[in-house]
């Protein structure tokens, strides 16, 4: 499939009732494991992508490393490949649009992108998150690409209080997002029933959730309305701590 065509098949998995699951990866070799299982698409977790590289999450990763590892996977697997770009390394529009540009040269057809302020502290403003947004859109559409922004609030992570107070703060975002040119709203940290139930029917796009300790299953999200299953840096987290342990059972040399 052509670039182009990848895009518009990854946008049509997103189905409201009928998730999309992405069993996140970080390398090239993960990439064409999880291919070889028989996903549909790919994508990666920017947690497990920079510790696979030795670094921290919070583009503490440098660009051109994360560029690198997109043009690998991308290079190693005929599947759509969505990328988590975190905030997208840049505050500015100019800077935002120039580095998203970089991405889709690698052949990447998708990304999270975040409100978190990466290198600061909080979130930013709505206005100034869709703001962010539309300059990804308006690159990508320069460079043809119907590219998959998978807008992610962080008003549910490692946030202390009432998650219900967040509901409709949330939807207020999911609606300015898709104004914007967002293709997905994405909400981890969020795993109860009636308030994922709140944000699948009140979200303008397609709701992405992320598998973690407490959250509904698999099919319990899919009646709930989500469009797509994410698991974050769990794969990663699984295959070393496997990794360990077969390297522990192996008998000393000395």
């Amino acid at each position: 499939m052509t670039q182009s065509e990848q895009a518009a098949a990854f946008a049509g998995l997103h189905r409201p009732g009928q998730p999309i699951s992405l069993y996140n990866v970080w390398d090239a070799g993960s990439a064409r494991a999880v291919a070889a299982a028989g996903a549909r698409a790919i994508a990666t977790s920017s947690w497990a992508v920079a510790a696979a590289q030795g670094f921290r999450d919070g583009e503490d990763l440098p660009l051109d490393r994360l560029l690198d590892v997109a043009g690998r996977i991308t290079a190693a697997v005929d599947l759509p490949v969505s990328v988590d770009f975190e905030g997208g390394y840049a505050e500015g529009e100019e800077d935002l649009a120039r580095n998203i540009g970089q991405l889709l040269e690698r052949g990447a057809i998708g990304i999270n992108f975040e409100d978190r302020v990466v290198q600061g502290e909080g979130l930013y403003s709505v206005d100034r998150q869709a703001q962010r947004i539309g300059a990804l859109r308006r690159a990508a559409e320069q460079q043809g690409i119907a590219l998959f922004i998978n807008a992610r609030t962080d008003l549910f992570l490692g946030q202390a209080g009432d998650p219900a107070l967040s509901i409709d703060p949330a939807l207020d975002r999911a609606r300015a997002y898709a104004e914007a040119g967002a293709s997905g709203f994405f909400i981890p940290g969020l795993i109860d029933e009636a308030l994922i139930a709140r944000i699948c029917a009140g979200s303008p796009l397609p709701v992405n959730v992320m598998m973690m300790e407490g959250a509904p299953s698999a099919n319990h999200l899919a009646r709930l309305g989500v469009a797509r299953i994410s698991y974050g840096a769990t794969p990663y987290a699984e295959t070393m701590k496997a990794l360990e342990q077969r390297a522990q059972a192996i008998p000393s040399q000395a």
